[in-house]
């Protein structure tokens, strides 16, 4: 699993490339989160067309990102999901929370 940040008018764009399960979900946990501390910004774009694998301990882990960020009055948005991330959030509701935009 990879995540990709970068900041670009006072965005935070995240790309999560690979697979968001079990196995890695405390690496990944741990990067978004120190992304989300390190930066000033106003919103959170992340960028899922190439996340290939998520299960439910992927999504407790965007839930929580979430619920940190809703805490400082900071949005994230979903943008580009993959097929198979689209059905989760679908799924899931996910897309309540974290609106997906184009």
């Amino acid at each position: 699993m990879q995540v990709d940040a970068k900041m670009y008018r006072g965005t935070l764009y995240l790309t999560l490339c690979g697979e968001l399960d079990e196995s890695c979900a405390s690496v990944v946990k741990n990067n978004l989160d120190e992304q989300m501390s390190m930066n000033d910004f106003r919103q959170i774009i992340i960028d899922l067309s190439h996340l290939d694998f998520m299960d439910s301990t992927g999504i407790g882990v965007l839930i929580g990102r979430y619920k940190k960020m809703q805490q400082k009055g900071i949005p994230i948005y979903i943008s580009n999901p993959s097929k198979q991330a689209d059905k989760i959030f679908r799924m899931s509701a996910l897309y309540d929370i974290m609106p997906k935009i184009n």
